[in-house]
């Protein structure tokens, strides 16, 4: 029989990855590093590989520049780009702060599916210029993922760029973050037995994250008129006229006033939570953001996404003692993780290896069906929505569904099969783990200290 934890073990367990990534990035000083892709049997092999033989696929290039990405390393290469406005739940701590968590992004790239990712976190907050900055980059990467950009200049930073850039851009805190909350609420609703069509969804916070969450999941069925979006100051709907006055900077919001909450409920989140079948909240890190009493409310068989970071809104535990269901957060000490990780590698890999020249809604909505079928696949339950990062075959699944789609829309430049992209995917994926082993056994990478 499992033991039971206490609150105060739970506790201590969800504390302690942060003493623990003090420890090993003091350690490490740093997470990623770069390594030959090429075999250098000798010092001869240079002349090739640089001067004098080099100038050969340089002007090869120059002649057709499509053909940069089959003598260089840029077709797997890509930009993890932040100005550090909004880091995980820390807010506006800045580029050199953010750092840490874009060399992690880096860092799961590569491992789970196979992506060489550079973090470049920029010095300016500007929104021109950060579109500048990306346009920029473009000869040197094959997409770019923005990250921790704060709202409202998110919204435009990715909508001019997705329309004047040359590449895919994507947006892991829009695109991202709804893709698996949308695989995870699939299959929860089937293990309570209600339809996406049906119940009344409440969105807790209105910025990047949940207006995506909206977007992709009323693609899916969900009903704007039974969903409402709380923000700090509540219910959204037409008479909000605070978000009126700003419209033009908060277009996505006010047409969210517009289009959701038919009932045209007011109050706060807890008088939008009364009756609510799910609850998804992607507001301020907690604990004690959101309270049992407000879970209390909500109807039978609840589901609750609470995946503030790095705390979510309220405790897995103390949701489920209020009466919640299914609890779903964004990290992985906690079942039923939620997070990005288990998109944007395999999601790049899909799009890579088709060379896809953007990343379409429709491309995260076949990313969320390949995660969600699954794990159903594999036995969904109370505490297993959603593959969780331990899962390789999952990411490769997700990336051929992405593959195939982007090749459907016809926004693929290379054309493949399905079993060409799976072998694709698998020697990535595959190889990445296998390489970090070999340098690990090799002690290039040196064991990670005692935690304990």
């Amino acid at each position: 029989m499992t033991r039971k934890f206490t609150k105060e073990e739970l506790l201590a367990k969800a504390n302690k990855p942060s003493a623990d990534a003090m420890k090993l990035h003091g350690f490490y000083r740093g997470k990623m590093q770069t390594v030959p892709r090429c075999h250098i049997r000798s010092y001869s092999d240079f002349s090739s590989y640089y001067s004098p033989g080099v100038a050969a696929p340089c002007r090869a290039i120059e002649e057709d520049e499509s053909r940069v990405n089959e003598f260089t390393g840029r077709w797997n290469t890509i930009a993890v780009v932040s100005d550090g406005t909004r880091v995980l739940g820390l807010g506006d701590i800045g580029p050199k702060a953010g750092y840490p968590v874009m060399e992690g992004k880096a860092m799961l790239f590569k491992h789970l599916g196979g992506v060489d990712a550079v973090p470049i976190c920029l010095g300016t907050k500007d929104a021109d210029e950060i579109i500048q900055a990306v346009k920029w980059l473009q000869p040197s990467f094959a997409a770019i993922n923005l990250e921790d950009i704060s709202s409202p200049k998110c919204f435009r930073i990715l909508d001019e760029l997705r329309a004047e850039a040359e590449i895919p851009i994507f947006h892991d805190d829009q695109q991202g973050t709804a893709t698996v909350i949308l695989s995870g609420l699939i299959n929860a609703l089937k293990i309570v037995g209600k339809d996406m069509d049906k119940v009344h969804i409440v969105l807790n916070g209105a910025g990047a994250a949940n207006v995506a969450c909206a977007r992709l999941m009323f693609s899916m069925g969900a009903d704007p008129e039974t969903t409402m979006v709380v923000d700090s100051k509540g219910i959204l709907h037409p008479g909000r006229t605070d978000i009126e006055q700003e419209k033009e900077l908060y277009a996505h919001k006010w047409n969210l006033c517009r289009s959701t909450n038919a009932e045209r409920r007011t109050g706060d989140l807890g008088e939008a939570l009364k009756g609510a079948d799910v609850l998804i909240s992607l507001a301020r890190s907690g604990p004690d953001v959101i309270s049992q009493r407000e879970v209390a409310g909500m109807s039978s068989d609840a589901i609750c996404f609470v995946c503030a970071n790095p705390i979510p809104e309220i405790w897995p535990w103390e949701a489920k003692e209020a009466g919640a269901r299914i609890v779903a957060t964004g990290r992985s000490d906690f079942p039923n993780q939620v997070n990005n990780s288990t998109v944007f590698p395999a999601l790049f890999r899909g799009v890579l290896d088709v060379q896809a020249t953007t990343i379409t809604d429709e491309m995260c909505l076949a990313a969320a069906q390949a995660l969600a079928e699954y794990a159903e696949e594999r036995g969904i339950n109370d505490e297993y929505i959603s593959p969780t990062m331990e899962e390789p075959e999952a990411f490769i699944r997700e990336a051929v569904a992405v593959g195939l789609k982007a090749q459907e829309q016809g926004v693929a430049a290379s054309m493949v099969t399905q079993d060409q992209l799976l072998a694709a995917a698998r020697h990535m994926i595959d190889g990445s783990r296998k390489s970090h082993d070999a340098l690990v056994n090799a002690g290039v990478i040196q064991p990670a200290p005692d935690l304990e």
